[in-house]
C-alpha cells in the first residue's frame, strides 16, 4: 500500500569548487602537474602563463572594467552575469608570487635521465630465441614465460597452463613438455628464474655454483632439508643435525644469504624508472631562525584566457542576440566559470599548505633546528587543526601526502606527528623519542645474544620510560625489527 508522508531533513552538501579543492589539496606535488596539464586540456579558457609564447601582462582575470556586466533576460540565458568578477585589481599581486617559494622552477622541471634497456621478459624472449625449439615447444615456452610474476616465479599449477595453451594456443601439451620446458626456462639468467617456490629458487641458483665446494654443497643440504630450521635460525639444532662446526654453519649460511630470492626484481629495478619524492616544503635553518618556502611547482601562474574575454566585450556591444549566440555565450561562462573555481581552488590550496606547514614548524621549532628526534613534541592532528582554525581532516590531507625538505633530509609531515608518553617524572614526550632510544638498543646489542622485549622494556624503565612489554613488541614491530631470536646471527 503506497503512503505519502513528509520529512524533514538537515543535510550538509560539498558545492563542486569545495569538492575540487578537496581533491587538489590531497595530491601531492608530483602528481599536481598533471593535473594542472589536464584542466589546461580541457578549459581552452584557462592560460599557463609560463607557456605563452609572448610575454604579456600576468593578469588572471583581465576583463575590461569599462565593459557592462552581462544581464540577459531571456529563459535561455537566466543567470546574471558580471564581467566584474574577472577583473583583477592591478595593485594586488599575483597570488603566484605572493607566496614564499624557492626559484628554482627550471631545476625541479628537469627529470633524472635513465638508460634504456629491455624488459624482464624481453630477456627471457631473447634467451628462448637462441634455443633450438620446435613450433610446438616454443609455444609452450612462450607461455610460461608469459605466465611467470614480477617476482620471476610461476605460481600457476601446471594444469593451468596445460589448459590455456589448450584454449588459447591449440596446443595440446602434456605435463611431461611442460615441465621440461620449464628446466629450460630455469637454466636462463638470472639464475632462480621459473623457480615455482622460494626453497626451489634457492636451489636453482645453488646448483649453479661449484658442487664440488664443501660450503655449497652444505648450503644445498640446509635448503633442501632444513629450510624451516634456516629461516627461524634455529642454529644450534643444523649444527647438531648436520654435524658441522659453527664456523662451517656460518659459511653455509653466508653462502644462502648472497643469493636472490626475487630473481625478477633484479631487472625490473634496473629498467623501471624510479619515482623521485618532490618536496612541497624547504625548511632552511639561517643562523638559529627557520625560513619556509612553498615548492614553486604549488604555486603555478594560471589565467582566465583573453581571447575568451574579447567574446564577452564582443557580445555585450551587439544589439541583435540571437539563440545561437546566446548559447556560445553561454558556453563561454561555462568555461570562464570552471577556469577562475581552478584558480581559486589552486590558490586556496597554496594557502592552505604554507598555513599548515607553519603551524608544524612552529610546533616543533626545536627538532627543525637540529633534526634531533628526541626533541620531538608530541603533537596529533586536532593540535595543529586548532592552531590553524581549520577541520582535522584538512590537516589529514595535508600531512599524509605532502613532504618536507630539510637540511637533514626529506620526510612526509605524517611523520612529525605523534603520542604522547609520560616519563616517571611526569613529562610528557613524544613516542617517537621512545622509538629512538628502542632503535638506538637494538641497534648497539650483542648480535649473537639480542635482547629480548622483557630486557628492552627494563632498559627503557631505567631511562625513566614506564611502558610495559607489549608496548615495546608494538613500537618494535612499526619499525620493522624482527623478533629477538631473528635477529641473531653466528
Amino acid at each position: 500500500m503506497l503512503k505519502q508522508n513528509l520529512q524533514q531533513k538537515l543535510l550538509q552538501k560539498l558545492s563542486p569548487q569545495q569538492l575540487q579543492f578537496i581533491k587538489l589539496l590531497q595530491i601531492p606535488t608530483v602528481m599536481l602537474d598533471a593535473r594542472i596539464k589536464e584542466e589546461l586540456e580541457e578549459n581552452p579558457a584557462l592560460e599557463d602563463v609560463s607557456l605563452m609564447a609572448n610575454n604579456e601582462e600576468k593578469d588572471e582575470y583581465s576583463f575590461d572594467e569599462d565593459s557592462d556586466d552581462f544581464n540577459e533576460s531571456d529563459s535561455d540565458v537566466s543567470e546574471e552575469f558580471s564581467i566584474d568578477d574577472y577583473i583583477q585589481d592591478d595593485e594586488e599581486k599575483d597570488y603566484a608570487t605572493s607566496m614564499a617559494y624557492d626559484g628554482e622552477e627550471e631545476d625541479d622541471k628537469k627529470e633524472l635521465p635513465y638508460a634504456e634497456s629491455n624488459t624482464f621478459f624481453e630477456m627471457l624472449q631473447f634467451q628462448l630465441s637462441l634455443v633450438d625449439l620446435d613450433d610446438r615447444h616454443f609455444l609452450i615456452a612462450q607461455q610460461l614465460i608469459g605466465s611467470l610474476d614480477d617476482d620471476g616465479y610461476l605460481r600457476r599449477p601446471i594444469l593451468s597452463l596445460m589448459d590455456d595453451l589448450a584454449f588459447s594456443q591449440n596446443v595440446d601439451a602434456t605435463v611431461e613438455e611442460v615441465e621440461s620446458m620449464l628446466k629450460i626456462i630455469q637454466s636462463f639468467d638470472p639464475p632462480g628464474i621459473g623457480a615455482r617456490d622460494l626453497q626451489e629458487c634457492l636451489l636453482i641458483q645453488l646448483r649453479k655454483k661449484d658442487q664440488e665446494n664443501r660450503i655449497v654443497q652444505l648450503a644445498i643440504e640446509i635448503v633442501e632439508n632444513y629450510l624451516e630450521e634456516f629461516t627461524k635460525k634455529h642454529y644450534e639444532k643444523l649444527e647438531r643435525s648436520l654435524n658441522i662446526s659453527s664456523a662451517e654453519l656460518k659459511s653455509a649460511v653466508s653462502e644462502i644469504l648472497k643469493l636472490n630470492p626475487k630473481p625478477g626484481d633484479s631487472s625490473a629495478d634496473a629498467n623501471s624508472k624510479q619515482l623521485q619524492i618532490i618536496p612541497d616544503f624547504h625548511i632552511v635553518n639561517n643562523d638559529g631562525v627557520l625560513i619556509l618556502t612553498l615548492n614553486s611547482r604549488n604555486a603555478p601562474e594560471l589565467r582566465v584566457s583573453r581571447d575568451y574575454k574579447e567574446m564577452f566585450q564582443t557580445y555585450d556591444k551587439q544589439t541583435n542576440k540571437d539563440k545561437k549566440l546566446k548559447e556560445a555565450v553561454q558556453f563561454v561562462k561555462q568555461k570562464l566559470d570552471s577556469a577562475k573555481w581552478f584558480i581559486d581552488a589552486i590558490k586556496q590550496r597554496q594557502q592552505t599548505l604554507i598555513k599548515t606547514m607553519n603551524a608544524i614548524m612552529h610546533y616543533q621549532y626545536d627538532y627543525f633546528l637540529e633534526g634531533d628526534e628526541r626533541k620531538l613534541k608530541p603533537m596529533i592532528l586536532k593540535d595543529i587543526a586548532d592552531q590553524i582554525g581549520m577541520d582535522i581532516s584538512t590537516v589529514s590531507r595535508v600531512a599524509n601526502s605532502k613532504y618536507v625538505q630539510t637540511e637533514f633530509g626529506t620526510f612526509l609531515l605524517k611523520s612529525f606527528f605523534s603520542e604522547a608518553i609520560q616519563t616517571e617524572s611526569g613529562e610528557e614526550v613524544s613516542n617517537r623519542e621512545v622509538k629512538k632510544i628502542l632503535e638506538d638498543c637494538i641497534g648497539n646489542e650483542d648480535k649473537h645474544r639480542p635482547l629480548a622485549d622483557e630486557k628492552l622494556a627494563e632498559i627503557l624503565k631505567d631511562k625513566g620510560y614506564n611502558i610495559a612489554r607489549r608496548t615495546v613488541a608494538k613500537y618494535r614491530e612499526q619499525m620493522n625489527i624482527p623478533v629477538a631470536r631473528l635477529r641473531k646471527e653466528l
